[in-house]
């Protein structure tokens, strides 16, 4: 297989990390587009994004916090103009499965010119071990609202795997894929399986969209953050599209997708929702 130059943003996050692992250990050369690398990559900062993009290939894209919130089309739009004038040959975007606004910006990814590949994915298992529903686990109370919404949670190493095998096989060429679980589970459910998985006690009670964004400002939560997290709770898990589980997975990989209790049984087994709040901070 030929080895090719590929750039990839969020390389330190959820899902970037996996990626380079794995495109590193079938011989690619990859650059981490992070603010900690060197070219450095940075949303904020699109007067440096030329020179990350400089000898590259092919880029996967993942934006933060999340291609709904404002100014990320704007992002896209740029991050695709320089893409063409860097001769990119292909793009991979992650996007939000049943995010509308996030179906704007790949609408400029699938008119830029160039070939594409499109990830739209559900939640992740991971936001109980990697984000923010970590910490009030570890807590032993989990307050959330939209309790009763069915979500096919997806895991990050799938998600992962889909998205090398778009960035390295052009049979994905021009294809949209939606990346689910295997079944749906509400937040009580995931709260149920990660208790009976690490042997925990783990009480979860269901609250308002209001009361939660309340909680998360008084918590001192910056501003932007409350309300792509207001946003993800009232039109994304409102959205009946989220709750459809897909066979994209079984489709690209060959096999099932990874289930929710056996995410629940690995993490387990690392011990980090059985260590202190301190720790993990």
């Amino acid at each position: 297989m030929k080895t090719e130059n590929i750039l990839v943003i969020g390389g330190t996050g959820k899902t970037g990390r996996r990626i380079v692992t794995q495109l590193e250990a079938m011989g690619h050369q990859v650059r981490v587009g992070s603010r900690s690398n060197s070219p450095s990559f940075d949303w904020h900062q699109p007067e440096d994004w030329p020179t990350a993009f400089e000898g590259m290939d092919k880029v996967y894209i993942t934006y933060q916090p999340d291609l709904a919130v404002p100014g990320a089309l704007e992002a896209i739009e740029e991050l695709v103009k320089i893409s063409r004038r860097a001769k990119i040959k292909k793009l991979v975007l992650l996007s939000g499965k049943g995010e509308r606004e996030a179906q704007l910006c790949e609408q400029v990814v699938i008119h830029s010119g160039l070939d594409f590949t499109i990830i739209r994915a559900s939640w992740f298992n991971q936001n109980f071990s990697e984000n923010f529903l970590l910490e009030p686990i570890l807590e032993g109370v989990v307050a959330l609202p939209q309790a009763e919404a069915q979500i096919p949670w997806v895991d990050a190493d799938d998600i992962a795997e889909v998205a090398v095998k778009a960035l390295v096989e052009d049979v994905h060429n021009g294809q949209i894929y939606e990346l689910t679980g295997p079944r749906t589970l509400n937040f009580k459910d995931a709260v149920s399986e990660i208790s009976k998985a690490s042997n925990r006690n783990i009480t979860f009670i269901p609250i308002s969209v209001q009361e939660y964004g309340d909680e998360m400002r008084k918590a001192s939560v910056p501003e932007d953050f409350v309300w792509l997290i207001e946003y993800l709770f009232t039109e994304v898990l409102g959205n009946p599209e989220l709750a459809e589980i897909s066979h994209d997975i079984e489709k690209v990989l060959g096999r099932k997708p990874i289930d929710f209790s056996e995410y629940a049984q690995n993490i387990a087994k690392t011990g980090i929702w059985n260590t202190s709040i301190e720790q993990v901070n």
